[in-house]
């Protein structure tokens, strides 16, 4: 399957996207990766699978991350620059795509829901609207030392693979992949988390109506399940919470579960969907 890997002219962002081998033009998918990471966290297994099913995907670096220009000035970026990322990849695609982010990529999401009319739209262990506030003193309490790491490396401090583990996984992991995911693992802006700890939070009224799948894990330490639900229950929908497993949904061991439920509802409310297929 083909991949392309380029860099916006305008915003010099990282875009990775596979294109399905055959079939008509469907509804494009774009991917938003959160804190930490880049678009390399859908590259493993989400970006392919979708693909084979018919979608043309898509997954941006957000300015600063991965191969995307903006690294020596990360600390000055902030959520709204985030969005605009967003927007101007958005007007290269050529037509509005189902937007699909994880923790703080379901944030910008909601951000963009402010601006512009989408398809539809998936929150993923997504930072909710009230912002980290929450999470974060869960965190301190329950797992300190998680806190401890997630501050180390926002700061560019050295994290260990048991810290990375705790932070994306409740499930098993190789030692191969969490050295390789380590390794890719970034710093990410003070000022971006500021923005959605209390200086650049949401207001649920102003998101445009789409619909909205919102999706958690049992076992996330990140954003808990309680806060996962309430997001949905702002949003007036019923979450989907994935037992027994942790914040990287789209890497743990039953990723393909996950890929399973969010397709089938692209499929019933996307209206020109793929075809359900069995792929494999």
């Amino acid at each position: 399957m083909p991949e392309v890997k380029t860099l916006s002219d305008a915003l010099s962002l990282e875009v990775i996207s596979r294109y399905p081998s055959k079939g008509k033009r469907r509804t494009p998918l774009l991917f938003i990766h959160g804190a930490f990471t880049a678009a390399w966290v859908w590259s493993d297994h989400f970006l392919d699978w979708f693909a084979e099913r018919g979608w043309p995907v898509h997954a941006i670096s957000l300015r600063g991350h991965g191969g995307s220009e903006g690294h020596e000035m990360l600390g000055q970026w902030g959520i709204d620059h985030y969005v605009a990322d967003v927007m101007q990849v958005i007007d290269e695609i050529g037509e509005a795509p189902v937007l699909i982010g994880h923790s703080m990529g379901g944030f910008v999401v909601q951000k963009c829901l402010t601006q512009a009319e989408f398809p539809a739209a998936v929150l993923m262990c997504s930072v909710p609207p009230k912002g980290l506030l929450a999470s974060s003193l869960s965190m301190i309490w329950s797992h300190p030392d998680l806190m401890g790491s997630l501050s180390q490396l926002m700061t560019g401090g050295p994290v260990d693979i048991d810290s990375l583990k705790d932070a994306l996984f409740a499930q098993p992991a190789s030692m191969t992949d969490l050295q390789r995911y380590l390794m890719l693992s970034q710093m990410e802006s003070q000022r971006a988390i500021w923005d959605m700890t209390m200086f650049n939070l949401i207001n649920p009224e102003r998101l445009k109506p789409v619909p909205k799948l919102i999706i958690g894990a049992e076992l996330d330490h990140i954003i808990p399940a309680n806060q996962v639900r309430d997001t949905a229950e702002t949003y007036g929908v019923e979450p989907v919470i994935f037992p027994g497993m942790g914040h990287g949904l789209m890497l743990e061991r039953d990723w393909e579960h996950v890929a399973d439920v969010l397709n089938d509802w692209l499929v019933a409310v996307v209206p020109d969907a793929p075809k359900a297929k069995k792929v494999g």
